[in-house]
């Protein structure tokens, strides 16, 4: 189980499942919400995965953003570097049809970063 957003890209660098490492974070961080799961710097992913670890890199830094801005946790200064936001939109989904819904449903964070996805992005079921 990831217990920080440092561990999930560690994990990822590692080989594991990105996805399933952010889902495990989000399971613990719910569990106990706690700004030290939020707080240590991840590394670039962008520097292994180019293109695709750039989106993770922007996705983790956006994570951690709304989900400071959520639990009124201070925002770690890691989230802001511009290593972690996109120049280019990135869409959730490859459906055009979907994208304005993306544009219009993304929370904040995501959006500052250039990133499209739904309003429960970071939602457990």
């Amino acid at each position: 189980m990831s217990k920080t957003l440092a561990e999930v890209a560690l994990l990822a660098a590692q080989g594991d499942d990105f996805d399933r490492c952010l889902a495990n974070f989000l399971d613990e961080f719910y569990t106990a919400p706690n700004a030290d799961g939020l707080a240590d710097m991840p590394p670039l992913l962008a520097l292994q995965f180019g293109d695709k670890g750039r989106v993770r890199d922007a996705y983790l830094a956006a994570t951690a953003e709304e989900l400071a801005r959520r639990f009124n946790f201070p925002s770690p200064k890691w989230a802001a570097s511009n290593d972690r936001a996109l120049h280019k939109p990135w869409f959730a989904t490859p459906l055009g049809s979907l994208r304005a819904v993306l544009l219009l449903e993304s929370p904040p964070a995501f959006r500052a970063r250039n990133l499209f996805v739904s309003e429960n992005a970071l939602s457990r079921a």
